[in-house]
């Protein structure tokens, strides 16, 4: 049976707010989170080395030289700070580049396995006030070689090429799901309509101006040739008074600069790191 041990870098979670500041999240959220992760790590690693096509008894091979709380600590520097895998296995960690590459893509999946982070089906609790708040949220991405790919992905918004996720939050500002990637081409309508969301009846939705034509709640847009009325500016001050929440559930997630510089990573794995961003900052607004 696997164990978990403290590892030589446990000396940072002496300094709650340095962990903070490299991490996102608490030591004590940061062991709680251990704790789950820990749990899914061992049966997934247990169920590799038991395969039948596996020829090497279980604890044969080549040891990591880190533990694997050091491992979680590692990624989850990585997601806050996005540093060179190369800068954070020589400089930090005294590993080769390749095993940062090799932990992040194992413990990712594993992450996302904990936060459970749904894509189109909303759910509430009783003590929930009724109530959701949508947006999109552009992430510059390198500019791809293909013609094609380079019109798909180009962001007239953002006057370069981006990728794109809806993201909906509740009024406690814990993010209640994150769509699935999109090209940054794409319109916040057109997303909203691809991502046919779910939600209970009595649920209200709130949108920006670029939801215009969804069954929304949204500012009243000024009309062409004249100015909105007192009553108009009253009301959309009021829509915009709600939605702040999950402009500043973005603001949270983007803390993590993997989902806010510009994307490096396998375009495959965006929404999966996108979805473990936001489970983190559900951890941060706990």
């Amino acid at each position: 049976m696997l164990t978990a041990h403290p590892g030589k870098f446990s000396f940072v979670q002496q300094n709650d707010y340095l962990f903070q500041q490299i991490t996102g999240i608490t030591v004590q959220q940061f062991k709680a989170l251990f704790i789950q992760f820990n749990e899914i790590y061992e049966k997934e690693e247990l169920k590799r080395l038991s395969r039948n096509t596996r020829k090497r008894a279980i604890g044969a091979g080549n040891k990591f030289k880190l533990c694997l709380e050091d491992r979680l600590l590692m990624v989850l520097m990585y997601y806050r700070l996005y540093t060179t895998q190369i800068f954070s296995g020589k400089m930090i960690f005294d590993i080769d580049d390749s095993n940062v590459s090799r932990a992040f893509r194992k413990i990712t999946p594993i992450l996302a396995k904990i936060f459970k982070i749904p894509e189109r089906r909303i759910t509430m609790t009783e003590n929930e006030i009724m109530e959701i708040f949508i947006d999109g949220t552009e992430q510059p991405i390198n500019r791809p070689k293909n013609r094609q790919a380079q019109k798909k992905y180009y962001s007239g918004k953002k006057k370069r090429h981006t990728i794109k996720h809806q993201v909906i939050c509740g009024k406690n500002k814990k993010i209640k799901a994150v769509s699935k990637a999109y090209p940054g081409r794409d319109h916040d309508k057109k997303v909203y309509d691809k991502t046919r969301l779910v939600k209970p009846r009595c649920v209200k939705g709130y949108g920006d101006s670029g939801y215009e034509g969804t069954d929304l709640t949204r500012p009243k847009k000024k009309p062409k040739g004249r100015k909105l009325t007192e009553e108009e500016k009253k009301i959309n001050k009021e829509i915009s008074s709600k939605r702040v929440v999950v402009e500043n559930a973005i603001c949270v997630m983007k803390r993590y600069r993997i989902i806010s510089d510009k994307y490096r990573n396998e375009r495959g794995l965006h929404t999966m790191i996108f979805k473990n961003t936001a489970g983190l900052a559900n951890l941060r607004i706990a």
